[in-house]
């Protein structure tokens, strides 16, 4: 009787350890995403370096990687956490500032939710910016390429989060502190923290709006400076085949005890399905930094430029898809090997799974 009873104890004890375990294994997920692109600049830039503003597709008539990734994510009742590790032009560029170490990770976080009856919750870590409409993985994008304004605004932040939904999941908040102005590792010089704040809401399922903020610096301790920074944007899809969206940065540095300058930027992007496979997308943009505060040009009337850009795409499957997209920037100085226009083609294959 005795061993019966022990069997059933442990055929029960490894049931549970079981159940566990497949609950464990069912918590994690993975996934990856890969980006080829080719792109050809009329200004054919030294070294085969696009213009100093831009950080993806950078690469002038080369077929090259912009973006690769691997991720792992892991969610399960109040915990969950991410890490991906990535390669590409994307991190080349976009990371360059960062440690060796620091710029191949795409993402690391760690959540944990901290309210029984709220949707709240507490993530520290690597994390993607919550400034922008527009990530770093081109397929998530309406455009191929990003706009000047996503290419200057953080694509990626490192702090600690707290975030907050309603339950019908229509308005969210987020408080952040930041190691400052998309950094992973805070410069020695730097020991003030920054902070940002954003407000999302929708109204309907085909009306987004957002507000997001920096507060902070960009400076080394000791000069007197301070960047407030703002990001506004709506998304309105009434349809399953039309889609625009609406977009503007505004930001302003302390230069000196009494000397301040400001950058702004709208953009407007139009998208339409021509069928179940087929996209077109057109943008305008203009972005205005007369004091080259985020973008430096070393000339008179710094950088004043408008920007034009149609794209098509195709999707061969659900998880690999075609681009095209021809692109125009004019600008008041002559920042594009002497001249005042550039354009560029540039064409990329990407690839979820």
């Amino acid at each position: 009787m005795k061993k019966n009873t022990l069997c059933l104890l442990l055929l029960n004890s490894f049931s549970v350890f079981s159940q566990n375990t497949n609950d464990s294994i069912k918590a994690f997920t993975f996934q990856g995403y890969g980006e080829i692109y080719y792109s050809y600049d009329s200004s054919h830039p030294t070294y085969n370096e696009k213009s100093n503003f831009l950080y993806n597709h950078k690469r002038n008539n080369e077929i090259n990687i912009n973006l690769a990734f691997g991720k792992a994510s892991f969610n399960q009742n109040n915990v969950r956490a991410n890490a991906a590790f990535m390669i590409g032009n994307y991190s080349q560029y976009n990371l360059s500032s960062e440690p060796n170490w620091a710029q191949f990770i795409f993402e690391a976080n760690v959540g944990l939710k901290v309210s029984k009856k709220q949707n709240i919750w507490l993530d520290a870590g690597i994390m993607p910016s919550h400034i922008g409409f527009e990530t770093a993985i081109s397929a998530d994008c309406w455009t191929l390429s990003r706009s000047i304004l996503a290419e200057n605004s953080p694509y990626y932040e490192t702090g600690v989060k707290l975030s907050y939904s309603n339950k019908s999941e229509k308005f969210n908040a987020s408080f952040i502190v930041l190691n400052g102005w998309q950094k992973i590792k805070t410069p020695d010089y730097f020991k003030q923290p920054s902070f940002g704040l954003q407000l999302n809401y929708k109204p309907s399922p085909k009306l987004i709006l957002n507000y997001s903020n920096f507060i902070g610096n960009d400076r080394p301790d000791g000069i007197d400076s301070w960047r407030l920074f703002h990001n506004l944007y709506a998304i309105y899809e009434p349809s399953n085949t039309f889609g625009i969206v609406a977009g503007f940065d505004i930001g302003m540095d302390q230069l000196g005890p009494t000397s301040y300058g400001t950058w702004y930027s709208p953009v407007l992007i139009v998208k339409q399905s021509v069928n179940d496979k087929t996209k077109i997308a057109v943008r305008g943009e203009y972005y205005s930094d007369q004091k080259q505060i985020i973008i430096t040009t070393g000339t008179n009337n710094g950088f004043q430029t408008l920007g034009l850009s149609s794209n098509l795409d195709y999707d061969l499957n659900s998880k690999i898809k075609f681009r095209i997209e021809g692109k125009m920037y004019h600008s008041k100085d002559k920042i594009f090997a002497n001249e005042n226009q550039n354009y560029s083609l540039t064409t990329n294959l990407s690839i979820k799974f």
